[in-house]
């Protein structure tokens, strides 16, 4: 048996819609991926500097039967086609694909799938990040003790500081994903 410690990663988890990309109804064409300006080169930067890249995401529109999870993939792969020209493609999708009403076991605020990601990828949450546009999305990262949740102020992410701002207090907010990757750069 070996003395030699486990090496543990870090990751960036990711509200999708509002935050990669812009906010549609309850997008579920992939021609109706349109990116935030900047958003490739910053996860090229955050993976360049040892960071997973990992979406954590409620699809609620699968649950309330307005499209499939063959559609949701259909999204995520056409964000990882857009993604790549940057060399910055997701490594995971995590989706929960009820509706508010039904059970989920991942659906955020939920931090099940952060703890999923850990056990897959050897994460070590307390040095990851979490970064959404919604209160749910902080509260997840809070969930699962991850080193800082980060509100964007993209998608509803204004709004959501307005609403919120109480309890946005242990949180960071960025105007933009590249200026939460500058954040999480900086940090120590």
């Amino acid at each position: 048996m070996s003395d030699t410690p486990i090496k543990m990663n870090r990751a960036v988890f990711f509200d999708r819609d509002g935050t990669l990309n812009e906010e549609k109804h309850y997008l579920h064409k992939p021609d109706d991926v349109v990116l935030f300006q900047g958003i490739g080169s910053a996860l090229n930067r955050l993976k360049k500097a040892g960071f997973k890249l990992i979406v954590v995401s409620n699809q609620s529109g699968v649950g309330r039967g307005y499209f499939t999870m063959k559609d949701v993939q259909s999204v995520n792969d056409r964000l990882n086609e857009l993604l790549s020209i940057d060399d910055a493609p997701i490594e995971r999708f995590y989706v929960a694909p009820e509706a508010p009403d039904q059970p989920s076991r991942g659906r955020k605020p939920s931090p099940q799938f952060l703890f999923d990601a850990r056990d897959e990828f050897s994460l070590d949450l307390s040095q990851c990040f979490m970064i959404g546009d919604k209160l749910i999305d902080l509260e997840c990262g809070w969930n699962a003790a991850v080193k800082k949740s980060i509100l964007v102020r993209t998608g509803y992410g204004v709004e959501t500081e307005k609403k919120h701002l109480a309890e946005l207090k242990n949180a960071w907010v960025a105007d933009t994903l590249s200026a939460a990757a500058d954040l999480i750069l900086g940090s120590k």
